[in-house]
Formats: C-alpha cells, sequence, structure tokens
C-alpha cells in the first residue's frame, strides 16, 4: 500500500491526474514536505549560468549563493553573501573581495575564492543568454582569467580595464549568472568542452539552502535540504508540481494537496481574500507593461502624441476593474523596488489635455492605427480599455492579438505600429532598464545591435547621454539622483507609456510560514520556510 508520504517523495515521477486522484482522500500534506503548485513549464536549464528564465532563475536562487546580494529591506544597500567585504581601489578598475569563513557547499567542501573565480570565469566563457551581465565590464574568454583571479583561498581579485562605479559592479554580481558553483564537482563532469553545463543543467553544486535532486520538465522540480547549509526550519523536501490552470492550483490549495499555490489570478485571489485559513504573500516584481509608439509610423513620430496617448490612459479604471490584485500603477522605465525607482504617477486620464496635444501635433481629426497585444489574459482586457481610451481622442485602435512569442517577433523586425506588451528586468541595477529605455546608438535598419529602443525606432542622443553619466557616476548617492532625474525626463520625452508593474502573490495555508518573494525571480526564497 502506497504512504502518502512515498507518494509524495516520489511524486516526480506521477502525473499530475493520477496524483490529485490519490491524494483527495488525505487533509494535508506532511508537515516535513512543501508542496508548491506553480507554472514551471518555461524553464530550459538549472545551470545558473545559463538559465534565464523567471522559474529557472527562482529555483537556482534557492541552490545557489552569490559573492553579494541586495538588502532585503532597503534597495539602495549590498550585502554580503559569500563575501563578507569587498573594497575598490582609487581608480576603480581593481576591486577585491574577502570570501566569508565557515561557508560550505553541499559536498561538505569550503566554499573558496578560487570556487568563486572559478564561477565567474565559467559564465563569460559559456557565454550563454545572461552572460552579458559580466561580460558588459570587457570580459572575454581570452582575458577573463587573468583579470578575475583568486589571490588566496580568501581573496578574489577582479580587474577592469576601464572603471565603473561599485555599485554597478556588485548588483551585476548579485545577478543569477554570479552563482558560485563548486568547482571540483563541476570539473568532474565535464563532457567534452560543455564546462559541465550537460550536468548541471539537471544537477546541483551550491551552497545554498536546497539541493536538486530531480526536475522533470512540464512535470516537477525536487528539492531537499542542504545538511551544510543554512536552513533551519522542519521543512525536508518541496515538491514544485506544474499545475497550468490557476482554477486547479486553487482547488489544490483548498483540498491540501498543495501548501502553496503561486499563480493565482485575481479570480483566484478574490476568494481567498479575508479568509483565515490562507496568508497571501505578495510583491511587486520587475516586470512593467506598456504601450511602444514605433517611430516609423509619421502620426506616432510627433511628440505631443506621445502625451496624448499618456494622458488618455484611464490607468485607474484598468487598474481597478481588470487587474486589481496581479498590478499595481507604474509610470517610470524601473520597477518598485529597485534602487532609485521613482513611484511618481504624473499622468491621468485628462481627455481635454489630450485632445488639445492632438490638436497641437495637427491631428484634430484623428488617425487610424493598429495596436498588437499578447492574446493571454489580461492584455485582451487591457488593450479593449486602451482602445476605447484612445477613441475618446480620435485615435481610431484595430485591435490584433497574438501569442506573446509572435508579438515579440513582430517588434524585433520593426513592424508593429502600436504594441502593448511586457518588459522584465535582467539584474538588479537601475542600469539595466535605463540601458533598455533610453540607449540606442545605431537606429539604421541593418544595425548589428537591434535593442529595445531600436525595434519602436527611436533615438535620443541627449537621453543615451544622460544613462551612460548615470550608469559610470561612482558616488552612489549622486548615481542614485541621476537615475530619478533620466527617468523622470524619460515620462515626459519618450514614446512608451508605462502603465502597469505586475504584483507576484503566493497563496498559502494557515500552516506555512516564511515565504519570501523579491522584486527579481532569483530573490524569491524558500530560505526561512516553515509549517506549523
Amino acid at each position: 500500500m502506497i504512504s502518502r508520504r512515498n507518494l509524495l517523495i516520489g511524486g516526480a515521477a506521477i502525473p499530475f491526474l493520477s496524483y490529485v486522484n490519490l491524494t483527495q482522500a488525505f487533509a494535508d500534506t506532511p508537515k516535513d514536505i512543501l508542496v508548491v503548485a506553480q507554472q514551471i513549464d518555461n524553464m530550459t536549464s538549472l545551470d545558473p549560468h545559463e538559465s534565464f528564465e523567471a522559474v529557472g532563475s527562482e529555483i537556482a536562487g534557492n541552490i545557489y549563493h552569490k559573492l553579494v546580494h541586495p538588502n532585503l529591506e532597503n534597495a539602495d544597500q549590498v550585502d554580503g553573501g559569500l563575501a563578507e567585504s569587498w573594497e575598490a581601489d582609487t581608480d576603480g578598475k581593481v576591486f577585491t573581495f574577502k570570501m566569508r569563513a565557515g561557508a560550505k557547499f553541499a559536498s561538505g567542501a569550503p566554499v573558496t575564492a578560487e570556487d568563486a573565480a572559478f564561477s565567474l570565469q565559467r559564465a563569460v566563457k559559456m557565454n550563454k543568454g545572461p552572460a552579458f551581465i559580466i561580460t558588459q565590464f570587457g570580459f572575454t574568454a581570452e582575458n577573463v582569467e587573468q583579470q578575475i583571479k583568486a589571490v588566496d583561498d580568501k581573496t578574489l581579485k577582479i580587474t577592469l580595464e576601464k572603471p565603473v562605479s561599485l555599485s554597478f559592479l556588485l548588483y551585476c554580481l548579485s545577478a543569477n549568472v554570479g552563482s558560485i558553483v563548486e568547482k571540483k564537482v563541476v570539473l568532474e563532469n565535464v563532457a567534452g568542452d560543455d564546462f559541465g553545463n550537460g550536468w548541471l543543467q539537471k544537477n546541483s553544486a551550491g551552497s545554498g539552502e536546497w539541493v536538486l535532486m530531480a526536475w522533470k520538465p512540464s512535470e516537477s522540480v525536487t528539492l531537499k535540504v542542504n545538511p551544510e547549509g543554512a536552513y533551519k526550519g522542519n521543512i525536508k523536501r518541496i515538491i514544485l508540481r506544474h499545475v497550468v490552470d490557476p482554477s486547479s492550483q486553487l482547488l489544490m490549495l483548498q483540498k491540501g494537496d498543495a501548501d502553496i499555490a503561486r499563480n493565482l489570478t485575481t479570480e483566484q485571489l478574490r476568494t481567498l481574500q479575508g479568509d483565515e485559513n490562507y496568508t497571501l504573500v505578495q510583491k511587486g516584481v520587475a516586470s512593467l507593461v506598456l504601450i511602444s509608439l514605433n517611430q516609423k509610423n509619421p502620426n506616432l513620430a510627433k511628440p505631443q502624441v506621445w502625451q496624448a496617448v499618456k494622458w488618455a490612459i484611464d490607468y485607474k479604471g484598468i487598474q481597478q476593474n481588470i487587474v486589481p490584485l496581479t498590478h499595481k500603477i507604474h509610470q517610470s522605465f524601473l520597477p518598485e523596488g529597485f534602487p532609485g525607482a521613482v513611484n511618481d504617477t504624473p499622468f491621468q486620464k485628462d481627455v481635454e489635455k489630450a485632445k488639445a496635444l492632438m490638436a497641437e501635433a495637427g491631428l484634430a481629426g484623428g488617425f487610424d492605427i493598429v495596436m498588437d497585444h499578447y492574446s493571454a489574459q489580461p492584455y485582451p482586457d487591457i488593450a479593449q480599455a486602451l482602445q476605447a481610451n484612445l477613441a475618446e481622442i480620435g485615435i481610431r485602435v484595430q485591435l490584433q492579438a497574438a501569442e506573446n512569442r509572435q508579438v515579440l517577433t513582430k517588434m524585433r523586425a520593426r513592424e508593429h505600429q502600436m504594441a502593448l506588451s511586457a518588459w522584465g528586468s535582467d539584474y538588479f541595477d537601475p542600469h539595466a532598464n535605463a540601458d533598455v529605455f533610453n540607449i540606442n546608438l545605431d537606429n539604421s535598419d541593418n544595425a548589428k545591435t537591434k535593442p529595445f529602443l531600436w525595434r519602436s525606432s527611436w533615438q535620443d542622443a541627449e537621453m543615451t547621454k544622460k544613462a551612460e553619466e548615470a550608469r559610470d557616476e561612482k558616488d552612489p548617492q549622486k548615481r542614485i539622483e541621476l537615475y530619478e532625474a533620466l527617468q523622470k525626463a524619460h515620462m515626459e520625452h519618450s514614446p512608451f507609456a508605462l502603465m502597469l508593474q505586475t504584483k507576484t502573490t503566493a497563496a498559502c495555508r494557515k500552516a506555512v510560514s516564511g515565504m519570501r518573494l523579491g522584486t527579481l525571480s532569483d530573490s524569491h526564497s524558500y530560505a526561512g520556510i516553515a509549517k506549523a
């Protein structure tokens, strides 16, 4: 006879429907096993130097530690992780890190500066998706062993060719690609010249609170507690079960077949609000909903139209009536929770002001335009609201829905007119988004690099200059002030109408405590999780 404990421990091998059917008779999951219902089908790898999808980054963030990490209470502050201290030389080119004593990998081996050097070198040499966060400092496969090296077991030295601000370097090292892996274990599992990538995609070699037991794509991920880690709670295993339908996630939560549900929509969350049997842990994450206006369209290329669109939108109505529990109004390019984020919301629906701007642009009679948008909710509902808002000022919008990838493909080819889409930040530094929304060095159709601004054919030399000055400013406080000024300038002078910031929610049963959500997915943490 199969026990519930054996079922859950071996649950990765059991399809979802079988799991539901077999567990209906039980009241709750075992106290030392945490079951999470979550959409986890967007992962391609759990190698921290390759993984760049949200869920994969979250899991890797629970398995690996970095040299530093953002302070949980104060986004403008960086705290030590595997590094206990650091300093920069007067030129801002040489950075020295001292490793924290006592940190161990899951194997029991101590974490050394050599492991840290190897890990950063590996990220550069592999040159996978997230590598640019590190390589933007000038590291290449050819020079990285000379520029990132261990002086001794406790000292790591990073040397740059050009000076950078210490805060910029630290925030980039706090990204998932800065995860420290155990050199010995990874090298033992190298196949050919893959740097151990094939093995590390489905295994782990970290010092985090959890160790990867198994990953079955589009089915489940199982973690076990790291015996050498810092976790002190009563959970021994975490099972993340792939459940696509939010309604099914809610049912599992209510029946006790899941302890946490991670992808509930406003509809499901409303059923849990005020219910003392559940706790809703919420956090604004680094995902922004916006409209992009392609500057190749002569009507959209007029600054007065940029402003008219921003003043025509009923931000409050959209947030309150369509996405009240999953999004909040946000109008600057840095998400709330980032260092230097401006949370001012200067735009509100003002039809007369928007009409006056249209008339000033010589477009009092309006114009016809096509707006592409994602087909998954809530985007269709938001798009319909925007269609009605813009119609009030004479902009006649034809809506065109498509899958996420189709909308992005069209934007990347500069073939959209207006596009309702989302942007997620790549790493926890203001420059991550300041670069995206302000820098486009080559606006020609055959440009070698085609960043976000290029897609909408927008280039502004002054905004680029301001973004680069903020990036390179060495004084931390002045750097933040430059980013704040840049965001306010961008609100007033850009063909992008930023509207909403996504909120993520972990719906937990009453017995669960210690779930932590962060602004970026790699800071969603089970480090303090427990069950009563």
